[in-house]
């Protein structure tokens, strides 16, 4: 199933955004490649990074739990799990 991640960033967690940007892009790049992240981003304010968007394609929540218990974002304190949402979406095909 298909769904849009809103993930704002915690208070001040800039700086361990960047530190462990790296492997969220690697992590990240091996899900696109698989098809379970369709689309990613960084949402930006004022010229920052605030927090990430992703439209991601999961069998179910299941894996998609697996996933954020491996996601550097979550493991690391970035991403603010009080305001993270998933919503199930339905994308237009790319053909």
């Amino acid at each position: 199933m298909q769904y849009l991640v809103i993930a704002y960033d915690n208070e001040g967690a800039l700086e361990k955004r960047l530190a462990v940007r790296d492997a969220h892009v690697e992590g990240a790049k091996k899900l696109m490649a698989e098809g379970k992240i369709i689309q990613a981003g960084a949402l930006i304010e004022e010229e920052q990074m605030v927090g990430s968007t992703l439209f991601v394609d999961f069998e179910d929540d299941d894996e998609i739990n697996e996933w954020l218990s491996n996601e550097p974002y979550v493991q690391n304190g970035v991403w603010n799990m009080e305001e993270f949402q998933i919503v199930p979406v339905k994308l237009l095909p790319k053909d």
